[in-house]
């Protein structure tokens, strides 16, 4: 038996992708004459035409149900504040959650970057104090304006003008590079010696870093490094969605690269220049260089990285003897 609304939504798909086809089309002749076209925009019809051809997303109709019954039954101010809230709490620990459980697990120790330093309950009971203190006394009264934030800048919530996925990706790339971009230098002027000891040493309490450290900072250090993450959303937020996904991303990478474990087969690490938890647990262990979040140009750049590098080489040259 065939649905009426699926043969609409499967004629509107095709509709779709001829309509996509022919601006294609225009733009590859524009591009054989000489005319003037933006390379963006015909990469942009090439994906969204690709995007065409797959079969659609089982939970895309469910997800929509629902932001649209968040819409209806809650207000834009509620749904920015704790909306917000609940996200990055919630991601947060969940995201913190695995590499809690490792250190339970005999078998994952094997994967543990520092293993002569393991975690203790001291230590992971001070820095879940911390946090709830950061979360909510310097974290919340930022995420306070997220809602002022929207109105100013009239940032919809709808979901007709949600983003496709893959322009969700490509901004969220973007305000990873520019919030790396922003931590490598910041980071790097913490580290000085006149002020190191007064804001960033309080992160470098643990040496060997997990996950649930990645937001185990001083106040201030929470204010300035976190700003990074604010001028992507200012420069490329075209919907609420986007703040979402990218607390989300950013989360997921900070968490990983604090987690204390180099994991086989991390998905992340298939995402060109990674730097990764092997490239910032060096950074806590070493105290010197590896300043960057999230990608590793910039210590590539300036040779920051280059006692990393000269201690990669030379554990492999140890673990190639003992074999």
């Amino acid at each position: 038996m065939v649905f009426p609304w699926a043969e609409k939504r499967k004629k509107a798909e095709a509709m779709r992708g001829q309509i996509i086809i022919i601006k294609l089309s225009s733009e590859i002749r524009k591009m054989a004459t000489n005319e003037n076209v933006s390379i963006f925009s015909s990469a942009s019809l090439a994906v969204e035409y690709v995007d065409s051809l797959l079969p659609e997303n089982p939970l895309q109709e469910p997800f929509k149900n629902a932001w649209n019954y968040m819409l209806d039954n809650y207000t834009k101010f509620q749904i920015a504040t704790w909306g917000s809230l609940i996200i990055h709490e919630v991601i947060y620990f969940l995201f913190s959650l695995p590499g809690f459980l490792f250190q339970f697990i005999p078998y994952m120790k094997k994967y543990k970057i520092q293993k002569d330093k393991p975690e203790t309950w001291e230590g992971q009971w001070k820095c879940f104090k911390v946090l709830l203190f950061n979360h909510f006394c310097i974290q919340f009264p930022l995420i306070c304006g997220t809602y002022y934030f929207t109105e100013y800048f009239n940032i919809p919530y709808d979901w007709e003008t949600m983003p496709r996925w893959y322009l969700l990706l490509a901004r969220c790339f973007g305000c990873a590079v520019i919030e790396d971009t922003w931590h490598y230098f910041l980071h790097r002027l913490l580290h000085h010696k006149r002020i190191y000891k007064y804001i960033h040493k309080i992160h470098h309490e643990f040496q060997a870093p997990f996950g649930m450290e990645a937001e185990y900072a001083h106040p201030l250090e929470t204010l300035i490094l976190g700003t990074g993450f604010f001028i992507g959303i200012v420069l490329l937020c075209d919907h609420v969605v986007l703040l979402w996904a990218w607390v989300t991303i950013r989360l997921l990478e900070t968490i990983d690269v604090h987690s204390g474990y180099d994991i086989p087969l991390n998905p992340l690490n298939l995402i060109p220049f990674y730097a990764g938890s092997r490239h910032h647990d060096f950074h806590h262990m070493n105290f010197i260089g590896n300043y960057a979040s999230t990608f590793t140009w910039w210590d590539r750049i300036f040779g920051t990285d280059s006692q990393f590098i000269a201690y990669t080489e030379k554990m492999k040259k140890i673990k190639k003897k003992a074999e």
